[in-house]
């Protein structure tokens, strides 16, 4: 399933670090490192397209892996 959400990039400082997308709405997913680096920019906020991957899991643990298929940087901190 394909979903379209908009929020803002960080970095998490577990283990060897992750990146998390929250959403405006307050839900929190994890964005692979291998996503475009331009999208992983921490406070940056970003309109985000892609699909929820609830049968992989990392160590994190942060939330839902959310496999990015394109976005748009609305602003930078």
């Amino acid at each position: 399933m394909s979903i379209t959400v908009t929020g803002k990039i960080e970095r998490r400082n577990i283990g060897l670090g992750a990146w998390a997308f929250v959403t405006d709405d307050g839900v929190t997913y994890e964005i692979p490192k291998s996503a475009d680096k331009n999208l992983l920019q921490s406070g940056q906020t970003a309109k985000v397209t892609g699909k929820v991957r609830d049968d992989i899991m990392t160590t994190a643990m942060i939330g839902p892996v959310l496999e990015v298929k394109s976005f748009e940087v609305i602003s930078s901190d």
